[in-house]
């Protein structure tokens, strides 16, 4: 028994020996090297994605800076991928293809953050809307580090095999962008990735903290819409109606039980009414209300539950309230504003982890539990039907004086500490697709 325990040790210890051999280590100067470029490129990059905020779609600017910079680094570079997506690859020897991914749109939203160097942009949106926009989710951050990242990969060649695939996403903020990018043939007319990479600069962990989940990174997301509709009528005779008022409300309360009541207590789930919109005067019973929903889970049997049971209770509702059978809920799912889990490979965010703990320090790791569900459209790029690993990790960007209480992400007030952020996320990115590739 002891020496099939032993030859087992063995063989487990010539696998990893193998595994850390097989992927490229990071040079020890990368460090430094980033540190140089932040101060001779990087912060004024920075300062200008951040002064130049655009909306979702809407990042014709942005896109041309950024191939513009890759470019200029040894890479081949195709524009208006998916709407204003950029895909730039570089290919070195024989080796596993590893994918990084920058999104790049700011959110209508005035900032309100008190920095010097504030966005003061105005935009149209898709429907022609002028908007306020601002960086209020720190997309700067991932596109100023992305192009880090690509410079010294392409400077450091000798140290890794492969092929790289860099990409400027657009539309994350509407969870669209990803989709876009792969309708329009990211997977078919570029090397198709084994492994992708992302992160997210976070205001609510110290600036330069890394955190790399080993499975689920964000939840799902769908956006659903409700159109309730009734029969009119005078507030005074309301037996002659059907208000869809108080369908409406019905619904909103019912909603809550498929949570309580329908799934797996130690599954997470949210079903949130954000926005609800009907009648038009004190006295007049309308005839339409108008609901918006976000619905969250973290695996793919959960959101379909969740939205089949959307669909259940609506017109349940409808029904005992005497909503006619030609006047039942209209329940719509959207077809771009949504996204499944983003779930990490676990051995890939394993040899991520190792190699950015040797980089930095195991005191530079975090794992801190998930406090939210937000969600991801990279979780598209590594849908199981696709065959692409992926890894998701977290880089902190907080200013000191803001961790005890974080400014939000999305509101105007939004900022975070971008040199220690930008440093440290362009520094993982490079380290940890180095851990991906080859070696030579």
């Amino acid at each position: 028994m002891s020496m099939i325990k032993g030859i087992t040790c063995m063989g487990a210890l010539a696998l990893a020996i193998a595994v850390s051999t097989a992927r490229a280590a990071a040079p020890a100067d990368i460090h430094e090297a980033v540190a140089k470029d932040f101060d001779k490129r990087l912060k004024s990059l920075f300062l200008h994605f951040h002064q130049n905020p655009e909306l979702s779609f809407r990042e014709s600017k942005t896109a041309a800076r950024l191939a513009k910079e890759l470019r200029a680094l040894g890479y081949k570079v195709t524009e208006k991928v998916g709407g204003t997506g950029v895909v730039a690859v570089m290919r070195n020897g024989d080796g596993p293809t590893v994918m990084l991914r920058a999104d790049m749109d700011g959110l209508p939203v005035e900032e309100n953050s008190g920095l010097a160097y504030a966005s003061k942009v105005k935009q149209k949106d898709m429907h022609g809307e002028l908007r306020p926009v601002m960086h209020a989710c720190g997309h700067d951050v991932h596109v100023t580090a992305l192009i880090g990242a690509a410079r010294q990969l392409a400077e450091h060649k000798q140290d890794w095999a492969g092929t790289l695939v860099l990409i400027g996403q657009p539309a994350e903020e509407l969870i669209s962008g990803a989709r876009a990018m792969i309708e329009d043939g990211l997977y078919t007319r570029f090397p198709k990735p084994d492994v992708a990479l992302a992160f997210h600069v976070s205001s609510g962990s110290a600036a330069g903290m890394l955190q790399v989940p080993p499975d689920i990174a964000y939840s799902s997301s769908d956006s659903v819409d409700i159109i309730v509709h009734g029969i009119g009528g005078h507030g005074a005779s309301p037996h002659e109606t059907v208000d869809p008022v108080l369908v409406a409300s019905q619904i909103v309360v019912s909603l809550q039980s498929i949570v309580s009541r329908n799934i797996n207590p130690l599954q997470p789930a949210v079903i949130t009414v954000g926005a609800i919109h009907g009648g038009s005067k004190h006295n007049i019973i309308g005839e339409r209300v108008d609901m918006q929903l976000t619905v969250r889970s973290d695996s793919a049997e959960v959101r379909q539950q969740l939205l089949d049971d959307i669909d259940r209770v609506a017109k349940g509702v409808a029904i005992s309230l005497g909503v006619p059978d030609d006047k039942l809920p209209e329940v719509i799912r959207s077809k771009t504003e949504s996204t499944p889990p983003t779930i990490n490979d676990t051995a890939s965010a394993e040899l991520v982890r190792t190699a950015l703990t040797e980089q930095f320090g195991a005191d530079r790791m975090e794992m801190k539990p998930r406090d939210g569900m937000g969600a991801e459209d990279f979780a598209y790029f590594v849908a199981p039907e696709h065959g692409v690993k992926g890894v998701y990790f977290s880089v902190g960007g907080a200013m000191p004086a803001d961790l005890a209480k974080p400014t939000p992400h999305h509101s105007p007030i939004f900022r975070v500490d971008y040199e220690p952020a930008v440093k440290a996320g362009a520094e993982a990115m490079a380290v940890g697709a180095m851990a991906l590739l080859g070696k030579p």
